[in-house]
């Protein structure tokens, strides 16, 4: 704990003070003194200039020279040699013991290198395992530095003298000495001269080795390419030939080949031999390489191209060297030069250790058994007995080019380097840097030579500059204000970023208090633009500027980029009116769409005010103005701040070939649907717009210019604004709060329920109450009549006010407040109703009746009120966290520091309330110090909140390697399958949310809320970011399924109900009915969330998991398992279209041949009696008659339902492939469970296995099955998965599957409505996003407690959620307090204090929800953009999105009705109805006539509705939807005619004509071609004159016919439609349904559905209703 306080204060406090300077003791004297010095320079050298020299800006600019010159330098040479280090161009290689380099002897110095100085050595097994893919897990065998002690073994003494040591310790440890290493030296000297004349002769010559990057990962066998190995050497025949000459001087291997040699010669005969070409992958072919530190490295080839890297130590003896030179590069040995060295390395196979301060551990020496054939048994040996090292530190040498053609030698290593200096990686980067540090020379100096400073503050001063300076050459890491671990290179550049910026303030605001410009402004009773403001606002920043060491300290200002968007967000959306945005670029592009518009707009008010006005009348051009600033306002309000999908909009129409290179390059991957949902919903609101703009903009020039605001100016207004109160609040807190859960939490349930409050479990979506109707309806009213109303009236009085005056306003500064203002109400009116009402009720109060003298005209004073209001409301949500947060009957102490922060707070609660003020003013949130009762205020962040786009990548199979998925099944956890889930609930939530929002559905909402919706087993948080008219971006962050204690703790808190408490203080004297108690309702008001709705339906999935073990525990049960197994292969096969193929191939026949000889039984030993039905006792095993007697008659019903016929005798094709692969089913089975079957772990272990696809085929006998693989992916893997649903059924009802009907059907059925598939598997995901309804997978749960594995069912229904509403400011700060602990102070305790349960304020939830690694969620979205007109209700309720092709199918529609019914009345008596049972061509009609008690089987046969209930006419709404295509809603399809002939689902029309009936009221007649009815005497509608109508008698032969006008009902068949019988017509007679019902057409209607689709399923906005 001392040590991580002492980290912090040096690290994070100390380095934040001084720009990134502080002593590190972990680092050398050289960075130290580095980083002093400099800083101190930067320090000193300003100060020392100022007050020695004389102010003058030669002074200046020279000082900035220095700087630039340094800077350049130091970033010259940080840049090159980073680039040095990238290029790897190592030059020689020394190492170097206990810091000590060793130089190399002269050319003649014949003398021994001098020992290193060690004074022990000893070889000792690790302690511990090392990390994971960590660089000495590479080394295969883990055994570097053998030949460091041995150099040469050629002869058995220094073998000897080992085993004497042995011998003499008495154990298996081995400490030697520095005497015994000498000896060991000395001992192979003489084998080492040789050797080392030829090292010296190449000495001088230089090694470029290009390093390569290397990782290895579990199960790969990596081959070190040819073009990144080092060049043989010239020399290299000659060394062969020599070597082959005399085998006197056979030279023995390195340690690392020594070793490997051993292995493979004793273990497997291998041939070790080093590699003598590049392409040389031999077994035991020994290639050596540099990494990229430099080390050398070999690897060796090994068996089925398998290979083994091992990092080749460097030897500290020159002799060792010698050797290792001669062998750098890939060359070649005799094999019989190996076993030389091979009995020395049997005893002293352990690593040397380097011991410092004489500290020895002894432990056995020995060496586990390797198998070289199995590569994971191999690295997990290895894990268990590397050897552990303290090596001697390498030294490497790489040139560093000077000049072309110049280069020197440069010692040093990158790790240090990064320690010394940040690494900029680009030019850009350097010259930035460059620039940034003679830019805050400049200005700072220029500030001092004006005089801002004096005394003590001049040093104070220099002190700023030179840490905004240093701070860009070794930055704060990490940063008080950085969003993320590790290191952030952005936050560098904010310290100088921010001291320029002040500067220039500073500067200009002194240049204006000198000069003034401008003449005061007198605004609510301040002066602005005067000569003291400007002195003023000048010495504010000055003083900021002087405290930037404690301001960083504190992390109150962002990043810059974080800061920008910041900046830009709030100028648009409080200036503008504009909405959030989601990052820099959206929300540059936000803030100059709404510049534009203002330019636009700020030209036509600038001429209609500039005019003078005759008497009350209002000029054209005013009228023209206010007619474009509401269309523009409406338009602006219904776009997202987002460009992207309008990009993509316009790219595909401008740029269609760079979409259709774009759909090629993600053709590999499945496709998303919602780009394109996504485009379509843009596109119908664009179409939308065009019309309602031009409309609104008529509309409002014809109201501005009918002079009725001038005329009753005088009352309209109060009028209006009392309408406006009145309207607003009911709507936005009457209703919501009688809709609540617990009403003013006083009342127990809500007054207006849903209809689904009362349901147990819901079973249907969410119906329209008669309250949500009303809701959404005055929202329209407010938006669209009474907010345009009161600015148009307001712009008015101000205009007409500001014309009467011209002398006593500034016309072009009124102008441009009038655009801005009148922009800013109309859009937030748009956009955010529920909280206009308060704001223009107090604008009223304040400036009419309390300081009526104060205001500037009610138009500015309604836009000043808006940004006093919306920063009063961030102050009342600050005020209630922190007392709801640090309320002492309910503070809860996750820590030792929370009970002593919480009374030390006490007497600083004046600054808290200060820190209120300042973070609601900037918008910044206020978080509690490790999550204690002390606030502080964190730095400004956007309404996103989060610097980075964080969202969830799922694992699965389809980015995953094959091996990791088959043994070690990654992403198996449950938070990763799990995640899928609240990814189908953000794609419902993508259809539903806005549409929810404008309903009232989840109470009052506004920009920046945040919502948790809770039901059994999912919690979310929902995070609202952007808030339009019409749309609505959120974010979803799904919590874990079975959370920490304290998460289950808040659940429970949240789903609870408070209506049995009964207590009263202390004593319980109950409550009254529907009534909270006294406790309860206090309670309640004490907390920082509250329960909006209970029952909020929601599609989604149930999930039921059932435990496998208990399904399979006894034989029994695995014995059905299989019989289901068998069966379902046998349907598969049977279903199969390559059936044919595979009876008639001869290598399948020639392989199941032998199993129809007599007495052929199939006796693996997985096969049991008492786990397969047909085992035959008396052959010990599976035969074919075993196998007919029982599945024969299934193998016949299957054949019999194939369409083709099909051989099904007891010895036929059929049946043999069927038992083969049975067989090959079952022995694949048993072998996944490791032949163990009869015991259950292993059986599931099999069957998991083979329901994720894992099928090993291991028997020679089922390698026939290679023939063609579907023979395993279409018949076998679903056979398994079939059965495991089978199986599950069977418990619900054990005989139901008995008959072969009812399994074949319900085998059809499962395979139709169903998805079995693993949870990895691709088409899991995609299968639940397209809303299949149901889906089964079986899941192994592997956790620290538990190895179970369950059957998982997924049931697609609508769900009921909770719907809690979180205070957002105790979100934002919860979330910033965890920033800073976890990132700013280092505090990596999982169970520290701020994340414990903190039922008030759901502490755990929220904290929960951060993004990773702050938080834990197991799934976060992507930031996802909800329509209105994607909510299918509301559509209804509301009508689709008009525009021009509505409008026009519309009118189209409605005057084919007309023609009909004029052709109709002008024929004998005739009206609209009949003519459309004639020739309706897809139209729908109105009736009055009732339908009759008895509707025929001709007009019911094709379809589901039933005939509505007798009530008063009514008709089908016109649509003016851009769908629209004169259909019918669904509920009032007409069957679709039949063709010609019975129906296979129904029997066959009777023949012959049917009964007449009398004409009557509301009944249609039946007759022949003359009939007054017939479609054919109609000329133009249906036929030409003459043509047979549709009703004629049976015998006649009617032409075909043609719909009428495919222009208008575009989804109607455009092919003719074939002749039919007169039955077959589709006609009104006695069974004609209800007025308003759609008449039969002869354009084919699709058949209505018995369920309508998901709306998560279907495209955004194509619902019908």
């Amino acid at each position: 704990m001392g040590s991580q306080v002492l980290q912090i204060l040096r690290q994070g406090v100390w380095a934040s003070l001084t720009g990134g300077w502080f002593f590190d003791p972990h680092q050398s004297t050289f960075s130290n003194c580095f980083h002093l010095y400099v800083w101190i320079f930067l320090l000193i050298f300003p100060f020392l200039l100022y007050m020695v020299l004389p102010p003058s800006l030669m002074v200046a600019g020279v000082y900035c020279l220095v700087v630039a010159v340094i800077f350049a330098a130091i970033k010259t040479v940080n840049y090159r040699l980073h680039a040095m280090f990238d290029q790897g161009e190592i030059v020689e290689k020394r190492s170097s013991t206990m810091g000590e380099p060793e130089e190399e002897p002269a050319q003649g110095d014949g003398s021994l290198p001098r020992d290193p100085g060690v004074e022990m050595t000893v070889f000792r097994k690790v302690s511990s395992t090392p990390p994971v893919r960590c660089s000495s897990q590479h080394s295969v065998f883990g055994f570097n530095q053998v030949s460091e002690l041995l150099p040469r073994m050629e002869d058995s003494g220094p073998l000897r003298d080992i085993k004497e040591l042995v011998r003499e310790q008495g154990s298996n440890n081995v400490i030697m000495t520095s005497a015994d290493r000498e000896m060991l030296k000395l001992s192979s000297q003489e084998k080492l001269t040789a050797e080392e004349i030829g090292k010296r002769d190449r000495s001088s010559s230089v090694r470029r080795a290009q390093a390569i990057r290397r990782r290895h990962n579990a199960g790969s066998n990596p081959t070190p390419p040819a073009s990144l190995m080092g060049s043989p050497p010239s020399s290299l025949q000659e060394a062969q030939r020599g070597r082959a000459a005399s085998h006197s001087r056979a030279l023995t291997l390195p340690s690392a080949l020594h070793f490997a040699s051993s292995l493979l010669l004793t273990r497997a005969g291998a041939n070790v031999h080093e590699a003598c070409t590049f392409d040389d992958t031999s077994e035991g072919a020994v290639h050596y390489f540099y990494d990229e530190s430099g080390v050398r490295r070999s690897y060796t080839f090994g068996l089925a191209g398998g290979g083994y890297e091992n990092p080749v130590g460097q030897q500290g003896e020159q002799a060792a060297n010698g050797a290792w030179d001669r062998h750098s590069h890939s060359s070649s040995f005799h094999s019989a030069d190996v076993p030389e060295a091979t009995g020395g390395l049997n005893l002293l196979q352990p690593r040397p250790v380097v011991l410092q301060g004489m500290q020895v551990r002894r432990v056995p020496l020995e060496i586990p058994e390797f198998d070289l054939l199995d590569q994971d048994s191999l690295h997990e040996s290895q894990e268990q007995t590397l050897m552990e090292e303290a090596p001697p530190r390498a030294q490497h040498s790489y040139k560093y080019w000077l000049l072309p053609g110049r280069w020197t030698s440069v010692r040093y290593e990158r790790l240090a380097l990064l320690a010394l200096l940040d690494r900029t990686r680009g030019l850009v980067e350097n010259i930035l840097g460059v620039g940034l540090s003679s830019l805050v020379a400049f200005l700072g100096y220029l500030l001092l030579l004006k005089g801002f400073f004096t005394d003590i503050w001049v040093f104070q001063f220099c002190l700023v500059i030179a840490s905004c300076q240093y701070s860009l050459l070794k930055s704060v890491q990490p940063d008080a204000a950085s969003p993320m671990h590790g290191h952030n290179w952005v936050i560098a550049y904010s310290r100088p970023v921010y001291f320029c910026i002040c500067c220039l303030l500073i500067w200009l605001l002194d240049a204006l208090a000198s000069a003034q410009p401008f003449p005061p402004v007198s605004l609510y009773g301040l002066t602005l633009f005067s000569a003291s403001f400007f002195f003023c606002a000048r010495d504010v920043a000055t003083v900021f500027t002087l405290c930037f060491p404690f301001v960083f300290l504190l992390g109150l200002l962002p990043q810059v980029n974080t800061c920008l968007m910041y900046l830009l967000e709030q100028i648009d959306m409080h200036g503008f009116g504009g909405t959030a945005a989601t990052s820099p670029l959206t929300a540059v592009f936000s803030l100059s769409r709404s510049l534009l518009a203002a330019a636009l707009l700020y030209g036509f008010c600038l001429g209609a005010i500039k005019t003078p006005w005759p008497e009350q009348h209002v000029p054209v051009l005013f009228s023209v103005f206010c007619g474009l600033l509401v269309a523009l306002s409406y338009h602006l309000s219904r776009q997202s701040s987002d460009p992207t999908v309008l990009w993509s909009l316009i790219r595909s129409r401008l740029f269609p070939e760079l979409e259709e290179r774009s759909l090629e390059t993600a053709r590999a991957e499945p496709p998303d649907p919602l780009p394109d949902k996504m485009r379509q919903s843009v596109r119908e609101v664009l179409h939308s717009d065009l019309v309602m703009c031009v409309v609104i903009a008529v509309l409002t020039f014809a109201i501005s210019a009918s002079t009725v605001f001038i005329a009753l100016k005088s009352v309209l207004g109060f009028v209006l604004y009392a309408l406006a109160g009145a309207v607003g609040f009911f709507t936005h807190y009457l209703l919501p709060q009688l809709r609540k859960q617990l009403p003013w939490f006083c009342l127990s349930q809500p007054v207006l329920k849903p209809l689904e409050y009362s349901q147990y479990e819901v079973r249907g979506a969410a119906q329209v109450m008669w309250f949500e109707k009303l809701y959404a309806g005055l929202q329209c009213v407010e938006k669209y009549l009474i907010y345009p109303a009161v600015v148009l009236n307001a712009l008015t009085v101000d205009a007409h006010t500001v014309v009467s005056h011209p002398d006593k306003f500034c016309l072009y500064c009124r102008a441009l407040l009038m655009t801005v203002a009148g922009l800013k109400l109309l859009r937030s009116a748009f956009c955010c109703p529920p909280q206009q009402y308060l704001t223009l009720a107090f604008t009223v109060l304040l400036f009419h009746f309390d300081y009526p003298r104060l205001s500037q005209g009610f138009l500015l004073d309604y836009f000043l009120m808006s940004l006093l209001c919306s920063k009063l409301w961030d102050l009342l949500y600050k005020l209630r966290f922190v007392l709801t947060y640090i309320a002492p009957w309910q503070i809860t102490w996750g820590s030792a520091f929370h009970a002593f922060a919480q009374p030390f707070a006490v007497p600083h609660s004046a600054m808290l309330f200060v820190q209120a003020l300042l973070s609601a003013l900037f918008s910044t949130p206020l978080n509690p110090l490790l999550g204690s009762a002390v606030f502080i205020m964190s730095y400004a962040r956007p309404l996103k909140f989060w610097e980075r786009d964080y969202n969830t990548k799922r694992v699965d199979h389809s980015n995953t390697r094959l091996v990791t998925q088959l043994d070690r099944n990654p992403g198996a956890d449950d938070n990763n399958l799990n995640s899928i889930f609240y990814e189908h609930l953000t794609r419902s939530l993508q259809h539903t949310l806005c549409g929810d929002l404008v309903l009232g559905r989840w109470g009052n909402y506004g920009p920046g809320d945040c919502f948790v919706l809770a039901s059994d087993y999912l919690n979310a948080l929902v995070h609202l970011i952007e808030v339009g008219n019409g749309l609505v971006t959120f974010q979803l962050r799904g919590l874990e399924f079975r959370g920490t204690y304290c998460q289950q703790r808040e659940v429970e808190a949240i789903t609870e109900g408070v209506e049995e408490d009964e207590g009263c203080c202390c004593c319980e004297p109950g409550h009254l009915p529907r009534v909270l108690s006294f406790n309860a309702a206090f309670g309640q008001r004490w907390l920082a969330w509250e329960v909006t709705a209970s029952k909020y339906v929601l599609e989604g999935y149930s999930i039921s998991d059932n435990n496998a073990a208990s399904m399979l525990q006894v034989f029994d049960l695995r014995k059905i398992l299989i019989t289901y197994y068998v069966r379902s292969i046998i349907y598969y096969v049977s279903r199969s279209p390559k059936l044919d193929a595979w009876l008639s191939h001869e290598g399948i026949a020639t392989a199941l041949r032998p199993v129809r000889a007599p007495g052929y039984a199939d006796s693996d030993p997985t096969f049991s009696l008492s786990v397969d039905e047909d085992y035959d006792l008396r052959l010990s095993g599976l035969s074919l008659p075993s196998f007919c007697a029982v599945h024969l008659e299934w193998i016949q019903y299957c054949a019999s339902r194939r369409g083709q016929p099909v051989d099904q005798d007891w010895n036929s094709p059929l049946v043999t492939l069927c038992f083969g692969l049975c067989v090959l089913g079952r022995r694949a089975l048993g072998t996944a469970s490791h032949s163990m079957s009869a015991s259950l772990e292993p059986f599931l272990y099999g069957l998991h296995a083979l329901f994720k696809g894992d099928f090993r085929i291991t028997s020679p006998r089922d390698e026939w099955v290679f023939a063609d693989m579907d023979l395993l992916h279409r018949v076998v893997a679903p056979g398994v998965r079939m059965a495991l649903k089978l199986h599950q059924d069977h418990f619900t009802s054990p005989d139901e599957y008995e008959e072969p009907a009812a399994l074949y059907d319900a085998i059809a059925a499962n395979e139709e409505r169903l998805v079995i598939s693993h949870e990895g598997d691709p088409a899991w995901r995609s299968a639940i996003l397209s809303n299949t309804p149901s889906l089964l997978a079986l899941r192994h749960v592997l956790d620290d407690a538990s190895d179970e594995y369950k059957i998982i069912m997924l049931n697609r229904r609508h769900l009921s959620f909770r719907v809690i509403k979180v205070n957002r400011e105790c979100v934002r700060g919860l979330w910033a307090g965890q920033q800073q602990e976890l990132v700013f102070l280092r505090n990596r305790n999982p169970e520290r204090g701020s994340i414990q349960n903190a039922k008030q304020a759901l502490r755990n939830m929220i904290n929960s929800s951060c993004d990773q690694p702050l938080g834990y969620p197991i799934y976060v979205s992507p930031l996802t953009t909800s329509l209105a007109g994607s909510h299918p209700q509301l559509r209804a309720l509301w009508g689709g999105p008009i525009s021009l092709g509505a409008i026009a199918r519309w009118l189209l529609r409605s005057w084919e009705r007309l023609h009909k019914g004029c052709g109709a009345g002008c024929n004998s008596g005739g009206n609209v109805d009949d003519s459309d049972c004639g020739g309706g061509g897809g139209l729908t009609s109105l009736s009055n006539n009732p339908p009759l008690a008895h509707p025929t089987p001709e007009n019911t046969a094709g379809g589901g509705d039933q005939p509505l209930p007798p009530g008063p006419a009514w008709g089908p709404r016109p649509s003016l939807s851009g769908s629209g295509d004169g259909r019918p809603p669904p509920l009032l399809q007409w069957p679709p005619p039949r063709l010609p002939g019975p129906s296979p689902a129904s029997p066959a029309p009777t023949e012959g004509p049917r009964p007449s009936r009398p004409p009557g009221p509301g009944l249609l007649s039946s007759e022949g071609p003359s009939g007054k009815w017939s479609l054919g005497g109609r000329k133009g509608l249906g036929g030409s004159e003459g043509e047979p109508a549709s009703g004629s008698p049976k015998g006649s032969t009617p032409k075909s016919q043609v719909p009428l006008d495919l222009s208008l009902s575009p989804d109607i068949s455009t092919d003719a439609s074939p002749p039919r019988a007169v039955q077959d017509i589709p006609c009104l007679d006695s069974s004609a349904p209800e007025s308003g019902t759609p008449t039969g057409a002869l354009g084919d209607w699709p058949a209505p559905a018995e369920e309508r689709e998901s709306p998560a399923a279907q495209p955004l906005l194509e619902h019908q209703y």
